[in-house]
């Protein structure tokens, strides 16, 4: 049977997230699909974005395990709901900024997070620190680009990730880029081509493709979030979220 792994978008922009790029991840092997937030914002640039976007995401996370989904992949650098999230459900819950940092740390001595403002790097930088790899991080550079513009220009998003890119190789001493926004899908080829002309051969990490196949990797081998870290919440009334009847996961 095959593995359904979810991708919960947690912004309500409509066409954000398009399905041809999630099925060309699962190639045929693992179904991905897909499902959006119905209340909160637009595009995720700052912790008041983040934490408006929660409770959407927890209970879509929900809903993935109830439609029995094996995996889920939050649709965002910032991780919203993943802890949260986790305690929920008994199937794993996979963050892109979280998996990336660990992957980029074996790739390299030092990674940089290439993120779309300037204003979001405290908040990469904070989730180092919770990640355990702050030792790790070179850098957090920003192409000044906000999320829902990047595609707006293809061309233009790429040279200012390669500007920032090599920056971060030459003055920062970094061997691994991350993209600090899952809104760059597909860009990661671009950009290593660009920095292998300079003679740089640097691993990009795009952090979709990444998460998503940790997911199945995760569900195949039937790992998950541990229930001593994660347990389940306390069975009680929560007003306005129409009682999301949690499983109970001893």
């Amino acid at each position: 049977m095959s593995i359904n792994v979810r991708v919960v978008t947690p912004i309500t922009t409509k066409g954000f997230r398009r399905t041809e790029d999630l099925n060309a991840i699962g190639e045929n092997i693992f179904t991905v699909s897909h499902s959006e937030i119905d209340i909160g914002p637009g595009s995720i640039e700052c912790e008041y974005d983040e934490a408006m976007s929660l409770p959407g995401t927890i209970l879509k996370i929900i809903d993935a395990e109830k439609e029995g989904c094996d995996a889920v992949v939050i649709d965002c650098m910032g991780d919203p709901g993943l802890h949260s999230g986790r305690e929920c459900v008994s199937i794993p819950v996979i963050g892109p900024c979280e998996t990336a940092m660990h992957y980029a740390s074996m790739l390299g001595h030092k990674f940089s997070v290439i993120t779309v403002l300037e204003r979001i790097r405290p908040m990469f930088e904070n989730q180092a620190k919770i990640y355990g790899v702050s030792e790790k991080l070179a850098s957090v550079r920003s192409v000044d680009i906000p999320v829902l513009e990047l595609e707006d220009d293809l061309d233009r998003t790429v040279n200012q990730l390669t500007e920032q890119a090599i920056e971060a190789v030459e003055k920062d001493h970094s061997d691994v880029m991350i993209f600090g926004c899952t809104g760059l899908l597909g860009c990661a080829e671009a950009l290593e081509k660009n920095l292998k002309a300079k003679g740089y051969i640097i691993p990009v990490i795009d952090p979709i493709p990444l998460a998503i196949n940790s997911a199945n990797i995760c569900a195949k081998l039937k790992l998950t979030q541990s229930k001593h870290c994660y347990a389940s919440p306390p069975v009680k009334g929560m007003v306005g979220y129409g009682e999301p009847k949690l499983r109970a996961v001893k």
